[in-house]
């Protein structure tokens, strides 16, 4: 069972992580989107690659950071891919998400929202990385996986969008409830996960 939940977490970061480096490297800036938030994005276009980039970092590198066997033969790998993670991937596609927050399309409640997850983010990395330099083992990986957690937002975001268009309820309505609902939810089951799991043990994969 935790080799098919690792599969199926790889699969699913790869493959949002894949699909926003074709759309946003291949593809004209925003050509996927919403004509509005197109607009948002060629306007702020050195904002949303660097978010779209480093975020996408963040997503192939995660689940990575999870496998025990990578951190036992491989130690010194597993902390260049941390200093990674955090230092380009959280930190840098944080700020440039709080920063293209402040442009999001949805309103107030959406903006909101965007900006509470990239604060978030920035806030469980920081203390995921001040915890390891402390030589706090244990709490280092509890924040950790509320930080990939929320990395996560990435991919429930893209779960949650065709649920809500098949359902009939349009992107206007939909998206700003996406804006919180992509990340909310996430942070919940890593708290029950973690209130469960002594250590993360179990969120490991092989």
């Amino acid at each position: 069972m935790i080799l098919l939940r690792t599969i199926l977490l790889y699969v699913l970061c790869l493959s949002v992580a894949g699909y926003a480096i074709v759309a946003y490297s291949v593809l004209p800036l925003g050509k996927l989107v919403h004509p509005e938030m197109r607009a948002v994005f060629q306007s702020h276009s050195i904002g949303i690659s660097i978010h779209v980039f480093a975020s996408s970092l963040a997503l192939i590198l995660g689940p990575l950071q999870f496998s025990r066997q990578l951190r036992i033969k491989r130690p010194d790998l597993h902390r260049w891919l941390g200093r990674l993670y955090l230092g380009v991937g959280v930190l840098a596609g944080g700020l440039a998400g709080l920063y293209m927050a402040m442009f999001a399309w949805g309103g107030f409640p959406a903006r909101i929202g965007f900006a509470l997850l990239a604060v978030a983010w920035l806030t469980t990395g920081w203390l995921a990385l001040q915890s390891i330099l402390d030589g706090d083992v244990q709490q280092h990986r509890r924040w950790m996986v509320r930080n990939f957690a929320l990395s996560l937002a990435a991919v429930t975001l893209r779960i949650y969008l065709p649920i809500f268009t098949i359902g009939g309820i349009s992107f206007v309505v939909s998206y700003p409830i996406i804006s919180w609902l992509c990340w909310v939810p996430n942070l919940i089951v890593a708290e029950l996960l973690l209130g469960r799991i002594v250590g993360g043990q179990a969120l490991e994969g092989s």
